[in-house]
């Protein structure tokens, strides 16, 4: 199937997939919800989102971006990847991967980095057997308040 994997752009019309494939990653979102988040994503400068099709067919997609820190060089980080579940081990996620560290390079970064569930032991063998290593282990917190809203797809102080 690899040799009939192709890597493009998201676009506004992918939303449909990418609501399915992140359901299946347990992240459910609503289609208008997911859209919105679209336009930010794809509106911002450093990210970047690729989908993996095969004959037309959305099989995965991937979102990249870049951050700069203060205690690590910059760098590109995967915020999100996703295969479909009856398409996986045939070269997809390799391929979104691969179009993802070449955006990187392309934008300057010398490193991609991606955080893990803990309990996806086959996300992190595939990873490791693409050369990533563990290179951290931390706890996430959030604390959780009402946003401003948007205006004009962007928020009210940028």
């Amino acid at each position: 199937m690899s040799d009939q994997i192709s890597v493009r752009a998201v676009v506004k019309a992918d939303v449909s997939a990418l609501a399915d494939l992140l359901g299946q990653l347990r992240y459910e979102v609503q289609e208008d919800e997911l859209e919105r988040r679209l336009e930010q994503v794809m509106a911002a400068p450093d990210h970047m989102a690729f989908v993996g099709h095969v004959d037309e067919t959305i099989r995965g997609f991937i979102h990249v971006y870049g951050r700069p820190a203060f205690e690590k060089p910059p760098q590109a980080v995967i915020q999100a990847i996703a295969v479909d579940a009856p398409a996986r081990r045939n070269g997809i996620g390799k391929r979104l991967i691969a179009a993802a560290e070449q955006w990187a390079r392309d934008q300057g970064y010398g490193s991609v980095t991606l955080h893990a569930s803990t309990d996806r032991a086959g996300a992190h063998a595939f990873y490791t057997a693409l050369g990533y290593h563990r290179a951290a282990t931390s706890v996430l917190f959030r604390r959780s308040f009402a946003p401003k809203p948007l205006i004009a797809g962007k928020y009210p102080n940028d």
